[in-house]
This record gives C-alpha cells, sequence and structure tokens, in this order.
C-alpha cells in the first residue's frame, strides 16, 4: 500500500501561509472534496478512509470515513497545498491521480475548484493455483515464484515480486497483489527420485544391484504454460480484483551427473560450485544436490536437470571466486573444469567532496548493469571507500543514493587520470581502484505546467541532464498539482533539458533515444556550481502529448 510518506514526497509548497492568510481562509470556508471510487467501474466506495495533509506542514493532518455513497468532506481549509490519498479494505491505497510514486497534490485559494474530486482506488487482486506432477498428485513444499512486469522509473522489467510454497494439497496463493502481468515459476523435486553416482546406477558395470535410472531424476523449473526457460514464459493479465488461476504442470527429466574437476583440492579443500541461471533480468542461484569425490580431485554432482547455467567456484589460496561464461548442460557425464572459470574481479570506489569535506554517513554505492539491474550496493565505510567483490566480467555504471539528499557523481579518475564517463568495463580477475567525485543537489526547480496557457495536473515532468545515458542520477521528476505548479528537488549543477508530457507514466524514456523527440521542444536550464535555494522559472513549461 501507498503510505503518507510516499504521499508527502508528490507535493510540495512553493510558500508557506502566514497566520492571517490561514484565518482569512478558513472565513472564506475553502473545501477539499469529492468521491472515493472504484477505478474499474466508478461504482462509489463508502467506508473508505480520505486522509488530507498539508505538504508543507505534515503534521497538519486529517482523516474522514466516506459515505454510503463515497463522498468526503473536508471544510474550512486554509489555502496550500494538500496531499490527498485513499484506503479501503480489498482494494490498494493511493494518492490522488498516482502514478509509480508520485501523485497530484490539491492546491487550495480563490478561483481554484477542489469541490469535485474523484479518488481512484484499484481493487486487489488474486493468483494461484495447483502444481500437480506427472501422475496428476499434488505436489507438497514446491518452491512458487511470482515475477511481475515493472514499468517504474523509465525501463521495463521482469522482477521477482514474492515467493511461497505449496500446501498438503500442492495449492499456493498470491493474495492482495495489484493489476499487471505476472509469471509464476515452480522449482521441486520428485518425491521418489534417488540420485546415485554413475556407479551406482542400473547398469554401471553389469552391476544387478544399482538404482534405477528411472529414479534418477529431477523437475527442471517450470514456468505457467509448461515452459522451463524464462524465455519462453507465458505472462498470466491480472486486472484489479482478479481471481486468476495458474496451475502448473510438472514432468521429470533424466538427471545430469556432472563431474567437477578440482586441481587445488589438496592445497584448498573443494569447494562446491554454485549453479546461477539468467531468470528474466536477474541472475539466481538453483539449487544443486551435494556430490561425492570419485577420485582425487574429481566430485561428482547429481540432480542437475539439463539447462544453460553459469558455474561459479572458489579456488586458490585467496579464496577468490571463479565463473565460467554461460554453460548449456546437456550431457550426461559431462565434465566441469573449475580451474578454467574467468576469475571474478573486483571494484574498489574512494568518495570525494568537493573542498576534500569527509564523506556523508548514510551513503550507498553501487553497480549497474546494462539491464538497469543493480548487481552490487553497498554503503560507504568510515574511511569513504566501498569494495565490490565477486564482479563478473562486464561494463557497469556507478550509481550513488543518500538517505534525504541528493549527490550525482560528476567525474571518475584513477591515480589522478580522468575517466571518461561514469562507466567501468570490468574484464576477467582485473583488480579496479578508482575516485568517485560527488555533487550535492542543493537546487530545487520550481515551475508550472501549461497548455495553451491552461494549466494541466497529473502531467509528468523531467528533468534531464545533457547526455542522458551517462548521468542517470542527475534526472529528476515530479507530477504537476492540481494547478500545473511542481517542484523538483536536490538538482545537481548541470546543462539540462525540461519537458512536460502528458500520460508518459510507463513509458520507458530511459531507452536510449527515447527522450529525443521531447527534448527538442523542451526548456533549456543551466544550474550553476554557485546556485543554491530555488529557481522559479519565468515561463511555464508547455505540456507535450505522448
Amino acid at each position: 500500500m501507498i503510505g503518507l510518506a510516499s504521499w508527502l514526497c508528490c507535493g510540495r509548497a512553493r510558500a508557506q501561509s502566514t497566520p492571517a492568510d490561514r484565518n482569512a481562509a478558513a472565513d472564506a470556508g475553502f473545501k477539499i472534496a469529492g468521491t472515493v471510487v472504484n477505478a474499474l467501474d466508478g461504482a462509489p466506495l463508502g467506508k473508505a478512509r480520505v486522509t488530507l495533509v498539508d505538504t508543507v506542514n505534515p503534521a497538519n493532518a486529517a482523516w474522514i470515513i466516506t459515505s454510503e455513497n463515497g463522498r468526503f468532506l473536508f471544510e474550512s481549509i486554509p489555502p496550500g497545498k494538500y496531499a490527498l490519498g485513499g484506503e479501503r479494505r480489498g482494494f490498494l491505497g493511493a494518492g490522488y491521480q498516482q502514478h509509480e510514486q508520485f501523485s497530484t497534490a490539491i492546491v487550495t485559494g480563490p478561483g481554484l475548484n477542489t469541490e469535485n474530486l474523484v479518488l481512484r482506488l484499484t481493487p486487489l487482486a488474486r493468483l494461484g493455483g495447483r502444481i500437480i506432477d506427472e501422475s496428476g498428485d499434488p505436489v507438497r513444499n514446491a518452491r512458487v515464484v511470482l515475477y511481475v512486469e515493472d514499468h517504474r522509473g523509465g525501463i521495463n522489467r521482469i522482477t521477482r515480486a514474492n515467493m511461497s510454497s505449496t500446501d498438503d494439497q500442492g495449492t499456493y496463493e498470491f493474495a492482495a497483489i495489484g493489476p499487471g502481468n505476472y509469471f509464476v515459476s515452480v522449482a521441486a523435486k520428485p518425491w521418489y527420485a534417488v540420485h546415485p553416482t554413475s556407479s551406482r546406477l542400473e547398469g554401471a558395470n553389469n552391476s544387478s544391484t544399482g538404482v534405477a535410472r528411472a529414479l534418477d531424476v529431477a523437475y527442471p523449473t517450470t514456468y505457467f504454460n509448461g515452459a522451463t526457460d524464462a524465455e519462453n514464459a507465458t505472462p498470466i493479465h491480472v486486472v484489479g480484483g482478479d481471481r486468476a488461476q495458474a496451475d502448473i504442470h510438472l514432468s521429470p527429466v533424466p538427471s545430469l551427473h556432472l563431474l567437477i574437476h578440482d586441481p587445488n583440492q589438496e592445497e584448498t579443500g573443494f569447494s562446491y560450485p554454485s549453479f546461477q541461471k539468467r531468470v528474466f533480468d536477474s541472475v539466481e542461484t538453483m539449487d544443486v544436490e551435494v556430490g561425492q569425490s570419485v577420485s582425487p580431485g574429481v566430485y561428482e554432482l547429481t540432480g542437475v536437470p539439463a539447462g544453460k547455467y553459469t558455474v561459479q567456484s572458489r579456488h586458490g589460496n585467496t579464496g577468490r571466486p571463479r565463473q565460467s561464461a554461460e554453460i548449456d548442460l546437456q550431457k550426461d557425464g559431462q565434465e566441469l573444469e573449475t580451474s578454467a572459470n574467468e576469475p571474478a574481479a573486483s571494484v574498489k570506489l574512494s568518495v570525494k567532496m568537493p573542498r576534500d569535506e569527509p564523506a556523508p554517513k548514510e551513503i550507498f554505492l553501487g553497480l549497474q548493469d546494462a539491464q538497469q539491474r543493480i548487481v552490487a550496493y553497498t554503503q560507504v565505510d568510515a574511511a569513504g571507500q566501498v569494495l565490490f567483490e565477486d564482479v563478473a566480467a562486464g561494463k557497469y555504471t556507478i550509481v550513488v543514493n543518500a538517505d534525504g539528499k541528493r549527490y550525482a557523481i560528476v567525474r571518475m579518475d584513477s591515480q589522478g587520470t580522468a575517466i571518461s564517463g561514469l562507466e567501468v568495463n570490468q574484464t576477467a580477475g582485473a583488480s579496479i581502484e578508482l575516485n568517485v567525485h560527488l555533487a550535492e543537489g542543493v537546487v530545487s526547480v520550481h515551475g508550472f505546467a501549461k497548455r495553451g496557457g491552461k494549466p494541466m495536473a497529473g502531467i509528468m515532468i523531467a528533468l534531464i541532464p545533457k547526455d542522458p545515458e551517462s548521468h542517470l542520477d542527475m534526472f529528476r521528476r515530479d507530477q504537476s498539482d492540481s494547478d500545473g505548479s511542481f517542484v523538483l528537488p536536490g538538482v545537481i549543477p548541470g546543462s539540462y533539458t525540461l519537458v512536460a508530457v502528458e500520460d508518459a507514466w510507463g513509458f520507458p524514456w530511459l531507452q536510449p533515444g527515447a527522450l529525443t523527440r521531447y527534448v527538442k521542444h523542451g526548456q533549456d536550464l543551466t544550474i550553476g556550481e554557485l546556485m543554491r535555494g530555488s529557481v522559479h522559472l519565468p515561463e511555464p513549461v508547455e505540456v507535450q502529448p505522448r
């Protein structure tokens, strides 16, 4: 649910009213009123809780329960800007005209119509089903993972949303989910499966006491509609109020026996490798049964279903990880030489502040890959440093985050040599040390979004830095309030273009080139190194259609 903290971040007052203004407004009797309705059919919702919060002074808050016809009314409201939100059992809590973490604040004052608002709440949905085996029997204790298409933040991704397990009837349920496109995967083990070493299989060395090969099976990770890889998984479209059913039928496949060669076993001891698999836009570790030694320096792992994996192991006296490229494991008895895996890399970052100030507390640095996934993320230590180990070869962008403040990386260097851009091109086994120079955003940009001179509410406002692909942490966004006003806080010094785009929520604006046509018609804006406080735009930003 969206709580008060989320509503408060959505709108900000430009100036606090004086007590005299507030008394005059109370006499004028400004009102905020409207109806809470079901977002699907427009039916009014009685017994919904509606909350009103002064965005200048959040301690000034009030709430009310709607009548049977869904109506709410707040009276004697001073002039100002207010966050409006609603909640009701069985519905997603939401702010007024909410999109992502933004919503439209209500501005009161002479000539402003605030008495016919419609606050829409979306019914919660449910997704569940049964997991059955090849005989039609329920699969107990299966791990069920729910994924969702995520369109927030300007990029389309599929991310893990929840996880559950089946009961003794093989059923699972994800309750209280919002509308969207979902995927479901199941990982389980056949209850009858036995995974002996190859020497104990029936027929091995003409043995008559071996385990039948029919029992040496595994269930591959299976998605809704039977796919065994994420690329071919079928989405489940869920709308508000749905009770979606997604049953999944598991079919066993022969279990692979893999021979792991570890030439360093006598020096460092055997380290069981981990098997990882790309699942949508992330990498997940798969369950593999512990094997046993079959000869000096050779271990056999069993119970592995065929598929594409990367294999990570640790070798050498340092215990540093090594990771293979993606391997298509299809052949029983396939041999893996762990020493041939690429050694993982490390990245050490040292934070540098203007005028050699100490690095602020509660600041975090991360590595983000080309799919906008955060692959490493940790807090800067007391010395202003971060060390990322176990980093696979690849290209990463460095990102920064801090509680309560806005920072951006303005440049990087290595031993005094400037580095172009904010990317790290990491090669296998390399150890990189970089200085990361930060700037704090201390300027807020205030303005209005209009079309043909008329204020527009609910519009996405985006402050786009020059060379946006290399400066993602300099982006700022807001949603225009009921009078068309907006505030972009924590702006970093630099050159920008300001755009206002209608119906742009969920638009993949971080994709290269996606903003080009809007930038052509935006407002150029430069924030200087010495600027502080607020910048009020002299002209409104013209709203562009999607």
